[in-house]
């Protein structure tokens, strides 16, 4: 496992994050942001997109649980767990289809579906310091 430790005290600082955690993911393709609300995970995840060169507008799919994107590369898909109140939600939507896609998939609140998550997966812990910036600590399976 390899840990990657970021400090972000601007938002112009998460561009070279977001560089750096692509290059760093390998083949992993699905990745877990861990944080409080408002937090940055969203925030995060538009960057990553831009990245990734999703061309359309990337939003918070919370009461869709997933949102695709297009890119030159195939989609990305963005969920965001925080409704569930079930595990069978995700089950329902076919979540597990998604993992075996082989394309990108950024999970917000993905605790509440942790016991589907495949291994490997990528998790990113994003935490707020005391002056407004953020901590990002990515775990990457090696």
């Amino acid at each position: 496992m390899k840990e990657l430790v970021f400090h972000a005290k601007r938002l112009h600082d998460l561009d070279g994050i977001a560089d750096h955690l692509i290059k760093e993911s390998g083949k992993e393709r699905i990745v877990a942001f861990y944080g409080q609300m408002g937090a940055g995970k969203t925030t995060l995840i538009r960057v990553l997109c831009r990245n990734l060169k999703v061309t359309t507008e990337v939003t918070s799919p919370t009461f869709a649980l997933v949102n695709e994107y297009p890119t030159p590369d195939g989609p990305v898909f963005h969920f965001d767990f925080y409704r569930i109140n079930k595990i069978s939600e995700a089950l329902d939507f076919g979540i597990d289809e998604y993992f075996e896609s082989g394309n990108w998939c950024l999970m917000e609140w993905p605790e509440k579906v942790e016991e589907l998550l495949p291994v490997p997966v990528i998790r990113v812990h994003i935490s707020e310091s005391p002056d407004g910036s953020r901590i990002i600590k990515a775990e990457i399976p090696t």
